[in-house]
């Protein structure tokens, strides 16, 4: 009967050690790595509602510049149509002088699960000065014949 001796009698269950350490880190990697990934599609995602909020505010000043602020008839307030009816907003003009511009000021506001946010955008918009323009008719002087247009060409 031969009897063997081990050459490291202090060394049992170390493997094992190694192996659920091993294991733990590698949990505790995983975890900061779907962290990361989770907060970042959600700055993500708020970034994009705050982008969809600034392009609304800018198109409801667009169209007080293009109306004239004195002359604005659209609505104040309300919800916007499709494809952003999440948003809503608020319009307010107000007038200083004959000589001063008006401000204008723009909410848009959204619902993100239970917060509310808003976006506002204030600018000054000066009332159009000089002679109302006529309507000028868009049709063309003459009418374009397409098909000759492309034979001309290929001559």
């Amino acid at each position: 009967m031969v009897i063997q001796k081990r050459s490291h009698p202090h060394r049992r269950g170390v493997a094992l050690l190694e192996v659920v350490l091993g294991g733990i880190l590698l949990a505790l990697g995983l975890g900061v790595v779907m962290t990361i990934g989770s907060r970042s599609l959600i700055a993500q995602s708020s970034g994009e509602q705050k982008l969809v909020a600034a392009w609304l505010a800018d198109e409801l000043l667009a169209m007080v510049v293009v109306q004239g602020p004195d002359k604005y008839r659209l609505a104040t307030s309300g919800e916007f149509d499709a494809p952003f009816e999440r948003f809503s907003y608020e319009l307010d003009i107000e007038y200083r002088s004959d000589q001063e511009p008006y401000d204008v000021t723009a909410i848009v506001t959204w619902k993100t699960g239970k917060d509310e946010r808003f976006i506002e955008v204030t600018t000054s918009i000066a009332r159009r000065i000089g002679e109302e323009e006529e309507e000028t008719p868009r049709a063309p002087l003459l009418p374009v014949d397409r098909d000759m247009r492309y034979f001309e060409l290929d001559a």
